[in-house]
């Protein structure tokens, strides 16, 4: 079968490296693709939102499948577009991806089926915002509605701090018209962890649990990225705490989404906080966590394609999904002064010697090559994920990893991974 995955980053390379490993591909195809994925498949020199040339390539290159990787062309419909054209497509529809791309109705749609989260209110005008956070005397959590890459959350212990990034956010649209609404949330404290689980309309099929680092800076401060490491399983996620959150969130909300005439198909990620009164939605996505992704693949044994085919076909009931026991870790390697402003263009060494140690992956996220070398072209440039006999082990063999490789300019936190690390030692 010939596939074609929608996507440039780490996320789509960690997909990519796994699909290439099927027995089941024929040839693939990565549009647009980055310097890592031109090693799994061909890449193609069409954008990842461009819907039309995307299935006019898709048709005239046989395609049996599709897998939409970002949340922009899921949001835009992609998934709709390849399936009237007769294509199998893996992905929520353009309704069922408002889970991610409209906080506002993902807010609405748990109040209406009892999830737990975080109380909160909309907003759809700065003033009253404003007047909304001035209220309060406790720490806030402002999020833009839309779609923000992973930037547009804010946990602001000073309600004055909340009201300045409020009027950043729906004032001067910092991420665009993603903060056309706001969402304004009550602090949640725990430990966070994401659920990824595949979904064919009715089944559900969680993966094994991960941790994301969503800060730029060692011991979560900074602000928010896209996420600057991950490691997989998540000890703060017990066996049975992934039966509560199967039960009292994923079932609910996808019987939720059934009732609403748009069943939901693909991947469905849950971010959640481990309060001490149990697990509670921070967010959902609607596609593969990136970097999550990375180390979650890693550790899965089973055919990614057989699976993929059969959440579109709705089959998931006859998947059986297989581990590696052992954990893996990806520390991201970012250009220096993400999340904010970075140049491109660095050029990047030791990437054979990184990737040639054993148990070690170096998945491209942000890259490119010029003159016949691999070259930084984006915010968070390389995922270095490991896997090892425990987490301490799989951290150190990721940074072991990370310690080969060199490009100007180059940052990564030191800490990922270290809350497993202290859970288990303690």
């Amino acid at each position: 079968m010939n596939v074609l995955l929608i996507g440039s980053g780490g996320r789509e390379h960690a997909i990519a490296w796994k699909l290439r490993q099927s027995k089941e591909l024929d040839r693939l195809f990565i549009a647009p693709g980055n310097a890592g994925t031109a090693a799994c498949g061909q890449n193609v020199d069409i954008g990842d939102s461009d819907i039309e040339k995307l299935l006019e390539f898709a048709k005239e290159n046989r395609v049996g499948l599709a897998i939409v990787g970002p949340e922009d062309p899921l949001a835009a419909g992609a998934v709709d577009a390849f399936e009237k054209a007769g294509i199998k497509a893996f992905g929520p529809c353009g309704a069922a991806a408002q889970l991610e791309a409209d906080k506002g109705f993902a807010k609405q749609l748990m109040r209406s089926c009892a999830v737990s989260t975080a109380e909160g209110r909309v907003f759809e005008h700065f003033a009253d915002a404003k007047a909304f956070i001035a209220s309060r005397d406790e720490a806030v959590v402002i999020k833009a509605a839309g779609l923000a890459k992973g930037k547009g959350v804010y946990v602001c212990d000073d309600p004055a701090e909340g009201i300045n990034i409020a009027e950043q956010i729906m004032c001067d649209r910092i991420f665009g018209e993603a903060g056309a609404k706001l969402i304004v949330e009550d602090k949640l404290l725990g430990e966070e962890a994401s659920i990824l689980a595949f979904v064919d309309g009715h089944n559900i099929y969680m993966m094994e649990s991960a941790q994301d680092h969503k800060p730029i800076g060692d011991g979560d401060t900074g602000p928010n990225t896209g996420g600057m490491g991950a490691y997989s399983p998540a000890p703060v996620v017990t066996d049975k705490l992934m039966s509560q959150i199967s039960r009292e969130i994923l079932v609910p909300v996808v019987d939720a989404m059934n009732r609403l005439g748009t069943p939901y198909k693909g991947v469905l990620y849950a971010g959640l906080m481990m309060t001490s009164g149990g697990p509670r939605v921070l967010e959902f996505n609607v596609r593969f966590g990136d970097p999550e992704t990375q180390p979650i693949l890693m550790r899965l044994k089973s055919d990614l394609l057989e699976v993929c085919l059969a959440v579109c076909e709705g089959k998931l009931d006859g998947v059986t999904l297989r581990w590696d026991p052992r954990p893996a870790v990806c520390v991201v390697m970012a250009s220096g002064g993400y999340p904010g402003d970075y140049e491109k263009g660095k050029v990047i060494t030791g990437l054979e010697a990184a990737g040639a140690m054993e148990d070690v992956m170096v998945f491209h996220a942000g890259t490119a090559t010029r003159d016949g070398q691999v070259v930084s072209n984006g915010g968070r440039v390389l995922g270095v994920t490991a896997v090892g006999t425990d987490i301490a082990a799989a951290k150190a063999r990721a940074y072991e990893a990370v310690g080969k490789i060199a490009f100007e300019g180059a940052y990564w936190r030191t800490d990922i991974a270290d809350k497993a690390i202290g859970r288990k030692r303690r």
